[in-house]
Parts: C-alpha cells; sequence; structure tokens
C-alpha cells in the first residue's frame, strides 16, 4: 500500500494558472494623508452644515448624514484595504468649551486621522475620521 501522494506542480494546489506569482502586500501603495482628509472634512461640513441652525430633536439625524457623508468621500480616495471610522458631533453654540479624547491601537506607519471643527452662529461640529490598513 502506497502513502505518497504524487508532486503537484506549480499552480495545481490553487487551481491557478502556472507560473502566476502571488501578490501578498503588506503595506499599502498609498498611504491616507492627513492633509487630503482634513480638507475633504472641511468641505463636507461647509457644504453641509453653512446656514444650519441647532435643533435638538434633529441633530442626531444631521450628525449621522455628516459622518456617513464623510465616510463616503474618504472611500471615494480609492484606498484599498483601509477602513474608515468617522465620529461627528453636534451640539449648540453658547461659546462653551468642548474637549474630545479618543486612543487606539494602531499602526503608526499606516494608520492616521484627520479632525475638523465647524461653527457658525447657532452650532458647533467637531469631525474625527480614523483611517486603519487591514494587513
Amino acid at each position: 500500500m502506497n502513502t505518497s501522494s504524487p508532486s503537484l506542480g506549480p499552480g495545481a494546489a490553487g487551481g491557478g494558472e502556472e507560473g502566476a506569482e502571488n501578490t501578498y502586500d503588506i503595506l499599502p501603495r498609498h498611504k491616507f494623508k492627513q492633509r487630503v482628509a482634513k480638507a475633504i472634512i472641511a468641505e463636507v461640513l461647509d457644504e453641509m452644515l453653512k446656514g444650519e441652525a441647532y435643533h435638538p430633536e434633529q441633530s442626531s439625524r444631521l450628525a449621522r448624514e455628516v459622518s456617513d457623508e464623510i465616510k463616503h468621500r474618504l472611500k471615494g480616495l480609492d484606498l484599498p484595504r483601509y477602513k474608515f471610522a468617522v465620529q461627528v458631533v453636534i451640539g449648540q453654540q453658547h461659546g462653551q468649551g468642548v474637549r474630545m479624547a479618543g486612543r487606539c491601537l494602531w499602526d503608526a506607519d499606516t494608520d492616521n486621522s484627520a479632525q475638523e471643527v465647524y461653527v457658525n452662529e447657532s452650532l458647533f461640529c467637531v469631525a474625527a475620521a480614523f483611517a486603519v490598513y487591514l494587513y
């Protein structure tokens, strides 16, 4: 009884073409650029919040819409294997101070974040976007 298996040639095990090279990219070809993301966030905030007045019952919907639009435009940068998380806070403008803090465990070589603040006479908005590269 023979228990050895026949030797398989290149490409036979995976069913792919012979001689095809593996393309395991460890690092991104194009990194997330904070400067570009900040410009996108500022543009979205200006477009969506210009002339808006603060309404407590509508602020959560508006924050969700702003967050979705920022995420949509960041995905348009076509950065493969990057995942985006966007956080938006909208509050009533009374001249008060607001502090936001976040902590992440990430790779400083590939991951990054960008944030922008928008203020008008009625409301303030703080938007932060986080880009994480999936290995």
